[in-house]
C-alpha cells in the first residue's frame, strides 16, 4: 500500500508539473525550423511571422535554417523534435504537399508526424527568364524550346515548383533540362549569371529581380494576375487553360504536441496574420497573408498531396 502510494503521488506530481508547463508555456525561447536556406521566400515568410509571433508570446524566437533535399532534412528534424511546442516548422507546399510523391524514402509522414497550427501565406510563382534569352512571352518561350529539345535548363528549388513546370511542359509539349537547387537564393544567382535559362519561382523571392531589370518575367502561375505586378499575364491567359499553382506556407510542430500549447500557438497566430504590418508585408510580394484553424490546414495539406499525386501521374514524373 505504501508502493502504491508512493506511486500514486509521484504520477500526480508529474500530471500536475505537466500541466503546470502548459499553462505557463512558452517559459523559454522557441526555435522555428526552416527547411530552405536563408533569403527564399518561406524563409521570408518565416522571419517575417516569427517577428510578430515571439511579441505576441512574449518569448525569442530563433529562426534554424536546415536546408537540403526539397526540404526534407529540416522537415525530418522538426519531426523528430520533442512535442513541447518549443519546436515549430514551417513547412510549405514541398514539404508537406510534394516530397512524399517524389521521393521513395522519406523520414516523416505530413499526415501523421505533425499536427498542423495554421496556413500563413499564400502567393503565386512566375515564371522568368535570363535577359538573353530570345523570349518575351509563353508563346515564344515554347516555341524556343521546340527547337531546342532538352536544351533549356530551367531551375527548381524544391519538388513543388518541379511539379509546377512538369505541367506546364506537359501543356505545352516541350521538354527542357532540370537543375535541381537547395533553395530559391542559389537558383536565382545562377539565373542571373546565365547558368540556367528558365526559372519558376516565389513571386516574393524573384520580383524585385525583376523589378530591377536583371531578369524577365514572363507570367504569373495563379488564375488572377498579381497585385503587385498587374502588367503580367498569367499562364492561363496565354493558352494554356487550367494552369493555377500557387506557393504556400504554414507552421506545424511535431505529432503529439499539447492541444493547450497548440491552442496558444494558434491564438497568437491568428492575431499576427491579422496585423495590417505583417500583411502589407506580404502584400508586397503579392503574397496573402492567410490563417486557418488547425482542421482546416489538416485537411488543406491531404487535398494537396492528392492534387500533386495526380499531377505527378499525369506528367510521368516518378519518385527517385
Amino acid at each position: 500500500m505504501k508502493l502504491l502510494f508512493k506511486t500514486l503521488l509521484a504520477l500526480t506530481g508529474l500530471i500536475a508539473s505537466v500541466a503546470w508547463g502548459q499553462a505557463d508555456y512558452p517559459n523559454k525561447p522557441i526555435r522555428m525550423i526552416v527547411p530552405f536556406p536563408p533569403g527564399g521566400v518561406t524563409d521570408i515568410v518565416a522571419r517575417t511571422v516569427s517577428v510578430k509571433l515571439s511579441a505576441e508570446l512574449g518569448q525569442p524566437i530563433v529562426v534554424e535554417n536546415r536546408a537540403g533535399a526539397s526540404g526534407a532534412i529540416g522537415a525530418e528534424l522538426g519531426a523528430r523534435a520533442a512535442p513541447d511546442g518549443y519546436t515549430l516548422i514551417m513547412g510549405n507546399i514541398s514539404t508537406l504537399g510534394i516530397n512524399p510523391i517524389t521521393f521513395v524514402k522519406l523520414g516523416y509522414d505530413p499526415v501523421t508526424s505533425f499536427d498542423p497550427i495554421s496556413l500563413v501565406a499564400v502567393q503565386p510563382l512566375l515564371i522568368t527568364v535570363h535577359p538573353g534569352v530570345a523570349a518575351k512571352n509563353l508563346t515564344e518561350l515554347v516555341q524556343l524550346a521546340k527547337s531546342q529539345p532538352g536544351q533549356l535548363n530551367y531551375g527548381t528549388a524544391g519538388s513543388s515548383i518541379h511539379l509546377a513546370v512538369e505541367q506546364f511542359n506537359s501543356l505545352a509539349g516541350i521538354r527542357m533540362n532540370h537543375i535541381a537547387y537547395k533553395g530559391s537564393a542559389p537558383a536565382i544567382t545562377d539565373l542571373v549569371g546565365g547558368q540556367i535559362q528558365v526559372l519558376f519561382d516565389p513571386f516574393s523571392s524573384i520580383y524585385p529581380l525583376v523589378a530591377a531589370g536583371k531578369i524577365r518575367a514572363l507570367a504569373v502561375t495563379t488564375e488572377k494576375r498579381a497585385a503587385a505586378a498587374p502588367q503580367l499575364q498569367t499562364v492561363a491567359e496565354q493558352g494554356y487553360a487550367g494552369f493555377d499553382v500557387s506557393s504556400w506556407q504554414g507552421i506545424v510542430v511535431p505529432a503529439g504536441t499539447p492541444k493547450p500549447v497548440i491552442q496558444r500557438l494558434h491564438r497568437g497566430l491568428v492575431t499576427v496574420m491579422a496585423s495590417s504590418e505583417v500583411k502589407d508585408k506580404f502584400a508586397q510580394y503579392s503574397a496573402v497573408a492567410t490563417a486557418s484553424t488547425p482542421e482546416q490546414f489538416a485537411a488543406y495539406i491531404k487535398e494537396e498531396l492528392i492534387r500533386w499525386q495526380k499531377v505527378a501521374q499525369q506528367a510521368g514524373v516518378k519518385p527517385e
